[in-house]
């Protein structure tokens, strides 16, 4: 039975956001908690691109009528992507992170919690800290953005909700789960927010419900009120905007880890401190969530840490920090689409350069 296992293991490691192996086999344990014997037989044969049944199930030399209750049950468990056109549904393969993982916030337990959080670290380092294109980047909170900063729209939260037509709210799988561990940090729990597609799927999974554009831009201020980092998918037209804590984002507690984060997150700029008006009052340092901010004669930022995000600039009460852009060729200028940035990323993975 583990060869099935095995088999789908090496499957999602090929796809961009990787799954790779541990000698501890902690990668086949979580799928052996999520996909039956059958399930991960049939997910070998989805890709990246949408397809029909009929498509899919010719591929696994498979009889159709059974094969497309398969995969349709499969989709409602969180296991692979469904989308419909003209009516008729399209399946496409799932990526561990971000995906499969996030697609159970609804029917966590404690074991797979628990396997996950193992898991992550060595998940994270291989496939998200090596490429340069990461899934998500980070934008600034409004509140540091300065009337004379040349933001795109891309950059800027409020504009992203703006230009949806379909939004999803989901809660934070992150903070979820560590409040089932008894780790919670109280901050807000429904703040994924989920446009286009995606949102649908989503929506008809349970994961989330349907909210407008007005309650989006509210769900966004108490994020932000909450000191959360911004992490929008890492494209011009994100399909998701992330709101993140340091204390809970399996993303952010791992990059913290690291000597240098800033080289490891795709943002635009970083916070600088004007240190004749700096009163040393100590509430950048506990709302970084990079350990980036230092209290000398007056606060420092540890350039090789800041990611960007502003959460320290929105409650300078001197004005001391602000947030300036990246030098040109550091500042990070996202793929235009989702699919763009998938292809990037398989493509640094290989060991290819993206011009």
């Amino acid at each position: 039975m583990d060869e099935v296992y095995k088999r789908l293991a090496g499957h999602l490691n090929t796809l961009p956001g990787g799954f790779p192996p541990t000698d501890a086999g902690l990668e086949i344990r979580i799928l052996e908690r999520l996909f039956t014997p059958e399930e991960a037989a049939a997910a070998v044969h989805l890709t990246m691109n949408m397809e029909s049944p009929e498509t899919i199930a010719a591929r696994a030399q498979a009889d159709l009528g059974s094969f497309a209750g398969l995969l349709e049950t499969m989709s409602k468990k969180g296991l692979i992507l469904r989308s419909f056109k003209r009516g008729e549904p399209l399946y496409m393969a799932a990526q561990f992170m971000v995906g499969i993982w996030e697609y159970h916030v609804n029917t966590l337990d404690v074991g797979l919690i628990e396997d996950v959080n193992a898991y992550l670290p060595y998940l994270l380092q291989e496939s998200w800290i090596k490429p340069k294109t990461k899934q998500l980047r980070v934008i600034p909170v409004s509140a540091s953005i300065r009337a004379e900063m040349k933001i795109m729209p891309y950059e800027a939260a409020e504009a992203i909700i703006e230009s949806q037509s379909k939004i999803v709210v989901a809660p934070c799988i992150c903070r979820k789960e560590h409040a089932m561990m008894g780790k919670g940090c109280g901050r807000p729990l429904e703040t994924c927010l989920i446009f286009g597609g995606s949102a649908h799927y989503y929506e008809q999974n349970h994961l989330g419900r349907s909210i407008s554009k007005k309650e989006a831009l509210s769900i966004l201020k108490q994020g932000m009120d909450a000191g959360l980092v911004l992490q929008p998918g890492n494209a011009k037209k994100p399909t998701n905007i992330c709101m993140c804590c340091g204390c809970c984002c399996q993303i952010l507690n791992n990059l913290k880890k690291l000597d240098k984060p800033a080289l490891a997150v795709c943002s635009g700029y970083r916070a600088t401190v004007n240190g004749e008006i700096c009163t040393t009052c100590g509430t950048c340092v506990i709302r970084c969530p990079m350990d980036a901010v230092i209290i000398e004669d007056v606060a420092r930022i540890d350039e090789d840490r800041c990611i960007g995000c502003g959460v320290c600039v929105a409650t300078c009460e001197s004005g001391a920090l602000k947030l300036i852009a990246k030098a040109e060729d550091e500042r990070w200028v996202p793929p235009e689409n989702i699919a763009e940035t998938y292809f990037r990323i398989a493509s640094e993975r290989r060991g290819k350069t993206i011009k």
